[in-house]
């Protein structure tokens, strides 16, 4: 979406758009009689007013009765899309799993102006969704079909979901799920192969065989020194900042605000994962690493071009990166038992566990600087149980004080960190929705204290960078997302000018 914004305008639209919504509000739901119950999971309470919104791009018009058929048949029949939160007679949320959900209330077909530019109509409308409540005496989720076609896509499908159903691998488990390879309709699509360990987010250090030398032992017990100190420091950190460390003031923090609800705008970019295969490859560092880098380099563009600051020391600010903390295998095998017709034995909601990460914003002469930088930072910090230990915090938190304090430090911490950051890998090659192929996936979600979440989502040959932003805080935002565009080809162009033994050298 590469329209640039324009304020009068946009106001306009965004009015009339919102005026053809149909009425959502906030219900109080009760629980059918005799209906099962789940509690609903420690870190699903502290989202409640955060919601997903996954924009799908397709190839081809939509055939509404078959697109509708197969959410019923796909989407729907899985317990948590079935599932309301009710109150328990103690005043603790519960899961109540319905036996039948009206497809047709969750599916909305609004008339968008057929003269407006067709970019920025759906990019008006999708950010209109930020700001409207969503009924809860149904479940929380709905399509919005949007039947104009944009420079990437036929029509558009935007996805709202209440953050509470899952996380980004739970969400991603059942559009896998839902969708079948584009070369054979047989089959589920083609996914990355997991990482090598199997470990949930570290594996600890291999013990040296009985014959190895002494000095091998040594160093097997200095790994295990290094992971306490650095996981004592990093919870050092996640505590001092809920309670009063916060980011310098930067054009990325979000004002104190005057309470009124924000509107989110949803921006987005195709990245060639090539590109960033081949940095992973010639820097010998990880596609994260590499995301991790790009992202640095461009919050360093955009930062001082429009700030104006010339000093030369380095300015840090943190993101919060939310890591999920199931096996590395668990994607695959949660997709399987759907298709084996398991789903109930997949653990959904919420398995989330957060790690802050700093981003350095300087000009360096070299662009793979950035990677370099980034590549010290994120083995830092994989060398840390600061992930495990942020989630036991917030659980205990919960549990010991209650949802309200609970939401209160979590909501703490966020405003004290600049930007959100979140990465989730999709299928390796193009697949099929409910019998229409799929172009594009970009998710996002709103509803954060921060006035930046940096998403980036995989998909068959293109990474796609997903900016949610509060458009008051970056009425530039498009030119923000060039940056993320310009900043690869700068690191791609100097790796490629550059021996790649030299390179990995460096």
């Amino acid at each position: 979406m590469g329209a640039k914004a324009d304020d009068s305008s946009g106001t306009d639209t965004f009015t009339a758009l919102r005026n053809q919504l149909p009425g959502l509000s906030i219900s109080t739901s009760r629980a059918p009689a005799g209906a099962a119950q789940e509690p609903v999971s420690p870190t699903a309470r502290l989202v409640k007013d955060v919601y997903v919104v996954v924009s799908i791009g397709f190839g081809a018009p939509l055939d509404l009765p078959v697109f509708r058929d197969g959410i019923q048949n796909q989407l729907a029949r899985y317990r948590r899309f079935r599932s309301i939160q009710v109150m328990s007679k103690d005043g603790t949320p519960q899961w109540v799993v319905l036996t039948e959900v009206n497809v047709d209330s969750h599916i909305i077909v609004p008339t968008l102006d057929p003269a407006a530019d067709p970019d920025k109509a759906v990019e008006d409308y999708v950010a209109s969704l930020s700001t409207l409540p969503m009924d809860h005496s149904s479940p929380a989720w709905e399509f919005h079909i949007l039947d104009i076609p944009t420079s990437e896509a036929t029509w558009t499908a935007a996805l709202r979901v209440h953050h509470s159903f899952g996380d980004g691998v739970s969400l991603i488990t059942l559009l896998i799920a839902s969708t079948c390879s584009a070369t054979d309709p047989t089959r589920l699509p083609a996914m990355l192969p997991p990482p090598t360990r199997k470990g949930a987010i570290y594996a600890c250090p291999r013990r040296p065989p009985p014959s190895a030398t002494a000095l091998a032992f040594l160093v097997w017990v200095f790994s295990y020194l290094m992971l306490a100190w650095h996981t004592v420091m990093d919870v050092w950190s996640f505590v001092a900042t809920i309670v009063f460390m916060r980011d310098p003031p930067t054009l990325f923090m979000r004002g104190s605000g005057d309470g009124e609800p924000r509107r989110t705008r949803f921006v987005h970019r195709s990245l060639s994962l090539d590109d960033i295969k081949f940095l992973k490859d010639a820097m010998n560092c990880t596609v994260n690493d590499v995301l991790v880098g790009v992202t640095s380099a461009a919050l360093s563009r955009y930062y001082f071009r429009n700030s104006g600051d010339t000093r030369t020391s380095k300015l840090c600010i943190r993101s919060i990166l939310v890591v999920n903390l199931r096996p590395t295998d668990s994607l695959q095998t949660y997709v399987n038992m759907i298709e084996s017709g398991d789903s109930n034995d997949v653990k959904w909601g919420n398995r989330l566990g957060y790690i802050i990460l700093p981003f350095h914003l300087a000009m360096h002469n070299d662009p793979l600087e950035y990677v370099r930088k980034a590549k010290k930072i994120v083995e830092r910090k994989k060398r840390s149980l600061e992930v495990i230990f942020t989630n036991m915090v917030t659980e205990f938190t919960l549990k010991l004080f209650g949802a309200k304090a609970g939401a209160f430090i979590f909501s703490r911490m966020l405003k004290h960190i600049s930007i959100g950051f979140s990465n989730v890998t999709g299928p390796t090659e193009h697949v099929v929705l409910c019998g229409h192929p799929v172009t594009f996936i970009a998710p996002s979600a709103y509803g954060l204290p921060e006035a930046l979440f940096i998403h980036y989502q995989s998909y068959g040959s293109t990474m796609k960078v997903i900016l949610a932003v509060d458009e008051t805080v970056f009425p530039d935002y498009h030119q923000l997302l060039d940056d993320f565009f310009e900043s690869l080809q700068l690191i791609k162009g100097a790796a490629s000018s550059l021996p790649t033994t030299s390179i990995k050298n460096d």
